[in-house]
């Protein structure tokens, strides 16, 4: 497939290495295909509502705004990914999705100057913000869903409270906001010994453990410590 070999590669490596191959080389061609067929989605559902969020004021002075969804897009840009971060109000942060967001965070600046980013969770916006700072999540901006239904509309919360880590992109066209995709295989059955992974493209901690003989493990979770 190539004529690259690695100082000391046995001839038995490199038959398993060159099969591995050729499946890394189909799902490169896979994901460009999957990222084709999602680009040619029609429109989603219409947003149901306005929602209106809480947020802490930019120079985090202890002032608290409300914040429409319609406001969320930055001004030139049509899309909006939005992360439901699972905190439920007199909780805990989720150390799977503080893993996720400590990394995004770092992607954000880059990111946000393509598409609008937000960050929604359950709790107060005192405890997400609190949270947040302890994080030094400088580069997301953080809200809180305590007085809408925008969590349970969009499944990332059940109705008996429990949360769930998921994002979602919206489309502005004009004056109306439409739903584009959700990580809808996190509700499809999982294959036995897989999971959802539903947000696994966006997090380098799993991509990099994938690497590794030993994987990234079925018991092991991040700790946010």
């Amino acid at each position: 497939m190539h004529n690259k070999r690695y100082p000391n590669e046995s001839k038995e490596y490199r038959k398993s290495r060159n099969e591995l191959l050729q499946l890394e080389i189909e799902l490169r061609d896979k994901i460009h295909e999957v990222a084709t067929a999602r680009k040619a989605l029609a429109d989603g559902g219409k947003l149901p509502e306005d929602y209106v969020f809480e947020e802490k004021s930019s120079d985090r002075d202890g002032e608290t705004k409300t914040v429409k969804f319609s406001e969320l897009f930055d001004s030139g840009k049509d899309c909006l990914l939005i992360y439901n971060f699972m905190y439920p109000p007199g909780g805990n942060a989720c150390p799977m999705c503080t893993s996720f967001l400590d990394s995004f965070n770092g992607n954000a600046q880059y990111i946000s100057q393509r598409v609008s980013l937000a960050v929604v969770a359950k709790a107060t916006i005192d405890e997400v913000q609190k949270y947040a700072d302890t994080r030094n999540w400088n580069n997301l901006r953080m809200l809180s869903s305590t007085n809408n239904t925008f969590n349970v509309d969009y499944f990332a919360e059940d109705s008996d409270g429990g949360q769930h880590g998921l994002i979602n992109a919206f489309t502005k066209n004009e004056n109306e906001i439409f739903h584009f995709w959700g990580p809808e295989t996190y509700f499809v059955q999982n294959r036995p010994g897989n999971d959802a992974r539903h947000v696994d493209q966006l997090w380098p901690l799993w991509n990099a453990l994938d690497l590794t003989p030993e994987g990234r493990g079925t018991d092991w979770y991040p700790s946010s410590n």
